[in-house]
This record gives C-alpha cells, sequence and structure tokens, in this order.
C-alpha cells in the first residue's frame, strides 16, 4: 500500500441533542452554529412530532445557510425516532453528508421528550443531554440514561439561577454524583466563558473524533415508563413507532 496515498475524510461527527421540553435545545444548537460556523462546516437535523418549528426557529436566526438546516417530522414519540426506528434521521443526515461533503459536524436534535430519551449509537457518535434550572434543583438527581450516560451533560439557562430559587452549585454536584467522571456543564448563552466551555468540549470531541480516538458509547436503552392512559410503565425496545395518546 502507498503509505504517501491521500486518505478519505473522515466522515462528519454526528452530535445528538436530547433533553425535556423548553431547556433550551435549540438555543444550544444555534449558540454552537454561531461560534463555530467560521472553523466548521456544520449542518443540522431537527425533529419535530408534527411541525418544523425548530428547524423554522434555527434558519430564522441566520446561524446557518437555511438549506443545512432540515426538519424531520417523526409523526410519533419523540424518542422512537432517535432510537428504536433511527431510518428518517439516518437519511437526513446521510443527505446532508452527501449534498454538502465535506461535512465536519452534523447536530441532531431531538424533539422535547422526558428524562428516558437517548440516541441510537447508530445515529450519532456522541450525545448531549440537556437540563435546565427552571426545570427544578433536584431534577439532576433524578437519574436516567441520559442524565447518568450521555457524553455531556448541560445544566442550561444558570443565569435565571436566582429567579427560580435553584443553587446551580448544587445541582451540579447532584449531577456529577450520576455521573462519575463524565463531564457536566453549566451553561449560560449570555455568560461568553460557559460558551467558550462548550465550543471547547464540542472542539475537542471532533478532534478525536477526526483521529480515530472517538469511541461512541451507547447510554443503554431508555428506562420503563409511562404514556397518557397508561397504567403499568413499558419501554421501547423491539417495539413498532407509535404516537402518543
Amino acid at each position: 500500500m502507498d503509505q504517501h496515498a491521500p486518505t478519505e475524510p473522515a466522515r462528519a461527527l454526528r452530535l445528538g441533542v436530547a433533553g425535556p421540553v423548553g431547556t433550551g435545545k435549540s438555543s444550544l444548537i444555534a449558540t454552537l452554529c454561531r461560534q463555530l460556523a467560521d472553523e466548521m462546516r456544520i449542518a443540522v437535523v431537527t425533529n419535530d412530532i408534527y411541525t418544523d418549528e425548530d428547524a423554522r426557529f434555527l434558519r430564522s436566526s441566520g446561524v446557518l445557510p437555511v438549506e443545512r438546516i432540515r426538519a424531520v417530522e417523526t409523526g410519533a414519540c419523540p424518542h422512537t425516532a432517535i432510537r428504536d426506528d433511527i431510518s428518517m434521521n439516518l437519511l437526513a443526515v446521510e443527505d446532508l453528508e452527501h449534498d454538502f461533503t465535506p461535512l465536519d459536524l452534523v447536530l441532531v436534535e431531538s424533539g422535547g421528550d422526558n428524562l428516558t430519551a437517548t440516541f441510537s449509537a447508530g445515529l450519532v457518535d456522541a450525545q448531549i443531554f440537556v437540563l435546565d434550572v427552571a426545570g427544578g434543583g433536584d431534577v439532576a438527581r433524578k437519574g436516567g440514561p441520559g442524565i447518568s450516560r450521555a457524553d455531556l451533560l448541560v445544566i442550561n439557562k444558570v443565569d435565571l439561577a436566582p429567579h427560580v430559587d435553584v443553587d446551580v452549585e448544587q445541582m451540579l454536584v447532584d449531577a456529577s454524583a450520576e455521573r462519575g467522571d463524565r463531564p457536566v456543564l453549566a451553561l449560560s448563552r449570555k455568560q461568553p466563558d460557559t460558551v467558550d466551555a462548550l465550543c471547547d468540549w464540542v472542539r475537542a470531541l471532533r478532534d478525536r473524533h477526526t483521529s480515530g480516538q472517538h469511541e461512541p458509547s451507547d447510554p443503554g436503552p431508555m428506562a420503563p415508563h409511562f404514556h397518557a392512559g397508561e397504567t403499568e410503565p413499558h419501554s421501547h425496545a423491539g417495539e413498532a413507532p407509535h404516537a402518543h395518546a
């Protein structure tokens, strides 16, 4: 083999962003695009059940060319399309990589879900789970696969903590207790040092991915949970996609 032959460029890093409704996933993605667009070639896939609202928000914010932001309308539980039947999302990601090759980073935003949601390792190489202080200071210690085992846990909107009587430091301690040595980041888009820390984490992840040093890990299946009208908890392993009541 010719050691001087050119090598194929690394596939884009695929980074999932999940978390409950209203925690600031779209805002976090907009912040990353705004900060990193001059140094990385980025595209985004959003997920909503019946709308393209998150994609429209990102397009209107002007953080990327609009054609690099694509929407998936899942028509079912948000976690179904990122965990159980990833075909729609995988196709959207692969189409972006084909249309705009080479890309450095594809961000995949889950529809707002509960604390049990995780991405399939077949869809993303790494995942961020987002909580926010407005959800309550105790939410970080409630656990779940996303909180405990996502590659990065973000405690978002920390600038609001005084207004909702949340002790951010205690929330970070609780989160760290759930996560062991996995990183936790306090974030506010109004606090530049926290935005810099988020961007540095993504840069380092991208470098490890490009060099082949990043080993994707699966946080594990969703924990058993309830849907409206159910009396017994269940998980989705092996189930067909379904819609909420």
